[in-house]
C-alpha cells in the first residue's frame, strides 16, 4: 500500500534512531523510513542507544527494541527519559505479550508496536505522535 503524500511531507528530514540488535530488523526499518527520514542513527545496545541520545538532543523519534543486550529497552527508556522528555519513542519487540503495551508507555514510551511490524502501521503511528508534539509545541 502506498504511503500518502501528505503522510511523507509529515515524516521528512526526521532524524531518527532505531535501536535494534537484529541486523535483519534494522534492516526493515530503515527501508521503511528510507523515504522519509532524513537521518538514521542506529545503537544495538541499550547503553548505545541511552548515549546517542545524550550526544544527539535533536533526535526526533526513537524505535526501541524491547529485549536488547547490556540494558533492555524499558530501562533505556527511562534512562532517556531523565534528560529528554519530548523525543518521541515508540517500543517495538516481538515478544507481544500481555502487559507489555503497558509496561513499555510505563516505561515512558510513547506507543507500542508489535513485530512483525507492517510499514502502513508503523509510518502512520509516527505520523501521529509527530502531529501532536508539534500540537504541544505550538501551545506552548
Amino acid at each position: 500500500m502506498p504511503i500518502p503524500e501528505e503522510k511523507q511531507r509529515n515524516l521528512q528530514n526526521l532524524k531518527v534512531l532505531i535501536t535494534e540488535d537484529d541486523p535483519d530488523a534494522d534492516l526493515l526499518l530503515c527501508y521503511f523510513l528510507d523515504r522519509t527520514a532524513g537521518e538514521i542513527l542506529h545503537a544495538r545496545t541499550g547503553n548505545e542507544a541511552v548515549a546517542l541520545c545524550l550526544k544527539h538532543p535533536d533526535i526526533d523519534l526513537v524505535l526501541m527494541d524491547i529485549r536488547i543486550p547490556e540494558m533492555d529497552g524499558y530501562e533505556a527508556v527511562r534512562q532517556i527519559r531523565k534528560f529528554n522528555k519530548t523525543v518521541v519513542i515508540i517500543a517495538q519487540t516481538a515478544f507481544a505479550l500481555a502487559g507489555e503495551k503497558e509496561k513499555s508507555l510505563e516505561s515512558g514510551c510513547n506507543d507500542y508496536i508489535s513485530k512483525p511490524i507492517r510499514e502502513e502501521v508503523l509510518l502512520s503511528m509516527i505520523d501521529k505522535h509527530l502531529k501532536l508534539l508539534k500540537q504541544d509545541r505550538e501551545g506552548e
